[in-house]
């Protein structure tokens, strides 16, 4: 079965987590993850975390938190730019190799 890979962006309501968006990662785990492991924040969960940033994986087409890092809303602009940044890079990669 196929898996696919994806980043949920959640923030902290006082009903709980609420996701507000999502980044799809493609189906190849080693550059998924590379991309997650460059975010910024920390991996340490604590009440005082407003903003999430959850690693999802389908597996058998059901969403799987694999991983979950908390940030601060600088660290998330950050984090949008390197997302965009890598997912540029691998997609050309990819389409260069494909060509070659």
């Amino acid at each position: 079965m196929k898996k696919q890979f994806y980043l949920l962006l959640s923030l902290k309501t006082t009903k709980g987590f609420a996701t507000y968006g999502q980044y799809f990662l493609g189906d190849e785990r080693p550059s998924a993850e590379l991309i997650f492991n460059g975010l910024k924040g920390t991996t340490k969960i604590n009440e005082h975390a407003l903003l999430h940033l959850d690693f999802m994986e389908t597996v058998n087409d059901l969403p799987v938190k694999v991983k979950t890092k908390c940030c601060t809303l600088e660290e998330l602009g950050e984090n949008c730019k390197w997302i965009a940044k890598e997912t540029f890079r691998l997609l050309n990669l990819e389409e260069w190799n494909s060509k070659n």
